[in-house]
């Protein structure tokens, strides 16, 4: 069986200089219709400059005119207001440092989404992440390499070369050094091992994969990320990464971005930690798969949280390690002003006036020696910016057509040489205003990609961080920690796309202070147990449930989330739920006023 790395889609956009400030001397002028006219013709003998004209009003920037001294000098009956113009920026709940990661550090915005920079990494607890993916690159030098050590799979070669920038994505991701360059990981220099299973081909199979998990093993890992997947289940697979959860260990995985209810493997077994992907904004990636929770058939049909997604990390545009100097860097500086861009292809460094070509679709005269802004639609990116070059243009700068960046590329064959970005609709007007624009788009050691490859290793390295807090912790507890800390996403409680919600490194640490690990080291935590049954009396929904592990004399029965009974803690109990008809309950089990549970279980009616 093939098993097939997840598709990556790789867009870069680390802008060079600062954003343009706004214009502090822009207002807004409140007038009839009826002697608009008038007031702007008033306004334009004093210096303004008319930028937008609305029903009621219009605004206008005079330059370093005040709103006061405006006031005083607008003194006409036909102005109802005068008042600041005040910008609006389009703006993500979390977002990446700005700057330039091969001169400073950048925190990516997953790292604060998630929460893992207020949680401090202990470097002392022996916690080790084994990586399976393409290798780790050891070209790029932002990691702690006396941390980091691998094993070749049959035929992929050595561990520390890239098979592809993939592996070093992930590996950055999880465990990236604080060391004032580049980017910083979730659990900064954790221990690594790599397992090189992939080539540049982004292939492997599932035999490869469960070696991988046994090397795994032995070479101490707590934790495995695996950032692939594919279609059909292994019992050979799967038994590997059951013995490593039964040693304790913890496995995650990527549900796959093919952004339908397929199930993928080898996040799809239980013993293995589904991840989906959300963006910067909380919302769920469209990409990540949702595969149901459901198994079984009629009453045996049931809900099973270990194999549908558990939990979600940032992984739309997620910035991370690549090998030294494959990714690129775009700036854009629109008279002098940092512009956010994205590279699509060719590097260089262009600095002429601006000609707008329109939709690019033909050779402009006039674009000659100058840098091309043009508007996306119509053509592909590739014939606009040969038209570019082939006008004399020296770069070219695509203007999206609707509100944000985007990212793409020029395709292959590429017959273009002139360095190509990408910029927002939103600055479209600075880049035809502009008297001089720069574009330049260069190597670097850093990069973007999407994905739920790159949402895993945030899981993996928020494990990790909190692990090296809580080293009694086994794997079991760790996942459960994870879930039962999650920030809720899109529905209210668990649904399908986000499970739990995004994990939160600082809930789930204080989720564990408050109610600490049992110490065991492995296996499930406190070795509890529930076994439910669903059936109907006379129409009317009955569940049996069966538990064990549990401690004390009382416990209490919760059904959706609220206790429905405190009984004697005799190992069952029959919930009358008193109700025909269908539904869905979600059942544990708790020593009375405590938080030792059994895990959740859920019925369908």
């Amino acid at each position: 069986m093939k098993l097939s790395s997840l598709t990556v889609c790789i867009a870069f956009s680390i802008s060079a200089g600062v954003y343009a400030e706004p214009d502090n001397h822009r207002y807004i002028i409140q007038v009839d219709n009826a002697n608009k006219g008038v007031v702007k013709a008033l306004a334009k003998r004093f210096g303004g400059d008319i930028k937008l004209d609305s029903d009621g009003f219009f605004a206008a920037s005079f330059a370093g005119k005040d709103l006061q001294t405006l006031r005083g000098l607008l003194n006409n009956p036909h102005i109802k207001l005068i008042e600041q113009d005040y910008p609006r920026t389009a703006f993500n709940l979390f977002n990446d440092d700005i700057g330039d990661a091969m001169t400073q550090q950048l925190t990516p915005y997953v790292v604060y989404q998630a929460q893992a920079d207020k949680v401090l990494f202990d470097g002392n607890s022996g916690i080790k992440v084994c990586v399976i993916d393409s290798g780790l690159d050891q070209s790029n030098s932002d990691f702690v390499w006396g941390n980091i050590d691998g094993t070749n799979d049959s035929g992929t070669g050595n561990w520390y070369e890239q098979g592809g920038p993939h592996g070093t994505h992930v590996a950055g991701t999880i465990g990236a050094a604080d060391n004032n360059v580049g980017v910083i990981g979730m659990a900064p220099g954790v221990l690594m091992h790599i397992v090189k299973v992939f080539n540049a081909s982004g292939w492997g199979y599932s035999s490869s994969l469960a070696h991988a998990a046994n090397v795994c093993a032995a070479a101490g890992a707590n934790i495995i990320n695996m950032s692939l997947g594919g279609g059909g289940a292994s019992s050979t697979e799967s038994a590997a990464f059951e013995n490593f959860a039964s040693a304790g260990g913890l496995s995650i995985a990527a549900a796959g971005n093919d952004g339908n209810s397929v199930r993928s493997y080898p996040a799809g077994y239980s013993s293995v930690m589904m991840v989906g992907a959300n963006d910067a904004n909380n919302q769920i990636a469209s990409f990540s798969q949702f595969p149901s929770c459901e198994t079984g058939r009629g009453k045996k049909r049931k809900q099973d949280e270990t194999i549908c997604v558990e939990v979600t990390a940032g992984g739309v545009d997620t910035l991370s390690t690549y090998p030294a100097g494959t990714a690129s860097t775009a700036a854009v500086l629109a008279d002098g002003f940092g512009v956010a861009s994205s590279a699509m292809e060719n590097t260089g460094d262009e600095t002429a006036s601006p000609h707008f070509m329109g939709l690019g679709d033909t050779v402009d005269s006039g674009a000659n020696g100058k840098v091309c802004v043009i508007d996306r639609g119509s053509i592909s990116f590739h014939d606009k910016a040969l038209n570019c070059q082939n006008s004399g243009g020296i770069a070219a700068v695509i203007v999206n057509n609707e509100a944000g960046l985007f990212s793409g590329t020029l395709g292959s064959p590429n017959n273009t040489s002139i360095p190509t970005v990408s910029v927002a609709l939103e600055d479209r007007s600075q880049m035809l205003n502009a008297l001089s624009i720069r574009v330049k788009v260069g190597a670097s050691d850093y990069g973007y990609m999407s994905g739920t490859s790159m949402a895993t290793p945030a899981v993996a390295g928020i494990a990790a961080l909190v692990w090296s807090n809580h080293p009694d912790c086994s794997g079991e507890e760790i996942r459960s920690a994870l879930k039962a800390s999650a920030l809720d996403g899109g529905a209210a409680g668990k649904d399908v796309y986000f499970g739990y919600g995004i994990v939160q490194a600082k809930a789930a640490d204080d989720y564990l202070i408050a109610n600490p690990c049992g110490g065991d080291g492995g296996g499930d935590p406190g070795n509890t147990d529930l076994n439910i049954t669903g059936y109907k009396v006379r129409g009317v929904q009955h569940v049996d449930l069966v538990w064990s592990g549990i401690s004390g004399s009382l416990v209490d029965i919760y059904r959706n989330g609220t206790v429905v009974n405190s009984v004697s803690n005799n190992g069952e109990y029959t919930d009358n739920i008193g109700v025909k008809g269908g539904g869905s309950y979600t059942y544990k089990v708790c020593e009375a006023g405590t938080n030792q549970c059994t895990s959740e279980q859920s019925v369908v009616f």
